[in-house]
């Protein structure tokens, strides 16, 4: 995956942004990173993980205003991670687990990544340490 520029003409002084993902797929998970980046945005998708909960009760567990928080609600819903469902006039917003479940899936191949080069390097230097153990009883 590709940044941009800095330098490029028509840039700003913001950091470099990923170029655009090559799948949809992968265009949800980059989504889903850049919602959760936010610490108050994680905190909110913790809030609602397990409960359905109106704005207002979102809002009030933190020291910003309603309209900022309706912001993040709007990150974290377009990023696939939350379900809003009205009654009159009321929203009320649910975790969709579903919505990271390509961030898993990204997760679980960088782990099982990791792990399969640990995997390599300590058989090689198992494998080293057995040469050396050979050489030193033929010495």
């Amino acid at each position: 995956m590709g940044l941009t520029d800095p330098g490029d003409a028509g840039s700003t002084a913001k950091a470099a942004q990923p170029a655009a993902a090559a799948d949809p797929a992968e265009a949800a998970t980059d989504e889903a990173l850049r919602a959760l980046a936010e610490p108050r945005r994680r905190a909110i998708l913790r809030l609602v993980a397990h409960d359905e909960l109106a704005a207002g009760e979102i809002a009030a567990a933190f020291d910003v205003t309603r309209t900022a928080v309706s912001q993040h609600l709007t990150v974290l819903r377009n990023a696939g991670l939350l379900s809003e469902r009205r009654i009159g006039t009321r929203r009320l917003y649910r975790a969709r687990p579903e919505g990271l479940a390509g961030l898993r899936e990204f997760l679980e191949d960088m782990w099982a990544s990791s792990l399969d080069v640990a995997r390599r390097l300590a058989e090689a230097d198992r494998g080293i340490a057995a040469a050396d153990d050979r050489s030193a009883a033929a010495g």
